[in-house]
């Protein structure tokens, strides 16, 4: 992409505000879920879809689009998913029922995949590469501050204009990028002109939407075992899938996608360390945040304020890192700054206790936040310069799909984890209270081990518990459900340590600097 000087920094301000709106979308809808349960009168399992449908069809898309870049020219898939995004984002404002937004919101998540994958490619394609770090660092805080900043602006605007608010505030940003784009991206070259390979996109498509679809069965239905038909039906779906799609690949003139980029061991260690780190760091803002505001008793937009500690690292430290990538390589940056990780949720889980108190977290907050800072823009990188040019647009989609199956992964086993301890904290303790009359203990440990725990306070005030308040032992069985969270968010930060450990050794092991790498 030929760029002048001055132009090339208004297109990465265009994608990067793309991309903090397509990221934003992943994280924002959260606090608005109680006020959107309240509108449509609906089901918690219905309510979730509004989540899942946009994660889904955002995972789902991201490879196709990055080839329809290729063909079609980057610029125009990208604004063409700018386009899309305002229309859904329009269209869930205006919903009247929650088919319509779950609906709308899977249309919105096409043009979500449309802008993060394109973008990425984008602003490789138009630095050099003695640049390219600092833009990827840019690029990168968009990322983090959208992940880490959602809660905190989708507080705000909830609170102030309602929940419509947080999707019709995407389209004047949304129309302004897309006149930006018009006349600052250039990339409109077609980097591809063979036949499409449809067999490849559809059998990529199963691959990501069986996987992806799955752990949200298994997010949505904590009981179900891996073996339930529910789960197991779409990993097999997912399994078959991935195997039709490297035999095609391999024997197809043209495919979706060159598998010889993976004998690179660089761009293996950069997708690993992006699964990793969307698994862990990713993965485990979901349960700080029910930390926070289920046992802590923050609201949503003092929740937000709080992760600010995160992302404010993010817009310090992100362009730095980009030269700092430069200066001292890809690979011990990422390692680095998962190891950095690792050590502030171990921080955390060294001094979380009950009563839970902030002070407990914003050590760890602190850590975490350089983590997050460093980690993105040496892994964009990595998988970017690994790669020869004209593969960078699947590249971006690679990546972009490694970290989102890993977000979705994170948020199952670590569910899973802090479920497990919950459960048997609060079955131990439980058997304990011999003050506990045997007829009122079976009943109790049935309702709290149903409401799980990520009820919180919310299954104390509940109408259910309404005959135990008077119970000498109440305070008691309070306590003991915080404790049995805390032994469960302690099980919870033990994995995203070993995400995050796993990242930074394997980053070590495969992960070269081109200044060492033979491509």
């Amino acid at each position: 992409m030929n760029s002048s000087k001055q132009s090339k920094w208004y297109v990465l301000g265009t994608v990067s505000l793309a991309v903090f709106m397509a990221m934003l979308d992943i994280t924002i809808v959260n606090v608005a879920l109680p006020d959107i349960q309240k509108s449509f009168t609906v089901s918690f399992t219905s309510l979730q879809w509004v989540l899942n449908a946009y994660t889904l069809v955002y995972a789902v898309m991201l490879l196709p689009v990055s080839k329809l870049g290729d063909r079609l020219g980057r610029k125009w898939v990208f604004l063409g998913g700018l386009a899309l995004f305002i229309i859904g984002s329009l269209a869930d404002g205006l919903a009247t029922s929650d088919t319509w937004l779950n609906l709308a919101r899977g249309f919105q998540g096409i043009g979500g995949a449309a802008m993060m994958s394109l973008s990425l490619s984008i602003v490789t394609a138009s630095f050099p590469a003695k640049q390219r770090g600092l833009a990827l660092g840019i690029w990168s805080s968009a990322v983090g501050l959208a992940v880490s900043g959602g809660p905190l602006i989708g507080g705000i605007l909830v609170d102030t204009w309602g929940w419509r608010s947080i999707f019709w505030i995407n389209v004047p940003i949304g129309l302004f990028a897309i006149i930006m784009g018009l006349i600052f991206i250039t990339d409109r070259a077609r980097q591809e002109t063979a036949a499409l390979d449809w067999l490849g996109l559809l059998l990529s498509a199963l691959m990501i939407f069986g996987t992806v679809l799955g752990l949200i069965q298994k997010e949505m239905h904590p009981s179900y075992a891996w073996t339930n038909s529910h789960l197991i039906i779409w990993f097999i779906i997912a399994l078959i899938s991935l195997g039709g799609f490297i035999l095609v690949e391999r024997h197809v003139k043209t495919p979706l996608v060159d598998l010889t980029i993976f004998k690179s061991r660089t761009f293996i260690g950069a997708n690993i360390a992006a699964f990793t780190l969307g698994a862990g760091l990713y993965g485990g803002f979901t349960y700080l945040s029910i930390l926070m505001q289920n046992y802590m008793g923050y609201s949503a937009f003092e929740t937000g304020l709080k992760l600010l500690l995160i992302s404010v690292f993010t817009l310090v430290l992100g362009p730095i890192t980009g030269l700092l990538s430069d200066r001292i390589g890809n690979r011990w940056l990422i390692s680095l700054a998962l190891f950095i990780g690792m050590a502030g949720i171990l921080v955390i889980n060294a001094l979380l206790k009950t009563p839970f108190k902030w002070a407990y977290l914003y050590p760890g907050f602190i850590l975490l936040g350089i983590s997050n800072a460093l980690v993105n823009p040496p892994i964009s990188s990595a998988a970017m310069g690994a790669v020869d040019d004209r593969h960078i647009g699947m590249t971006s989609g690679i990546i972009n799909v490694f970290r989102q199956v890993g977000i979705s992964f994170g948020v199952v086993i670590l569910g899973i984890s802090v479920t497990n301890g919950y459960n048997d904290k609060l079955a131990h303790g439980l058997s304990q209270l011999t003050t506990l009359p045997a007829l009122i203990k079976a009943p109790l440990t049935t309702m709290l081990h149903k409401a799980g725990p990520f009820a919180g306070q919310q299954i104390f005030t509940d109408h259910r518990v309404a005959a135990y308040r008077e119970l000498p032992v109440f305070n008691e069985i309070k306590h003991l459900v915080y404790q049995a969270f805390n032994a469960g968010m302690h099980q919870g930060d033990l994995m995203i340590a070993i995400f995050l450990g796993i990242g930074g050794v394997v980053a070590l092991l495969l992960i070269k600097d081109p200044r060492s790498a033979q491509k």
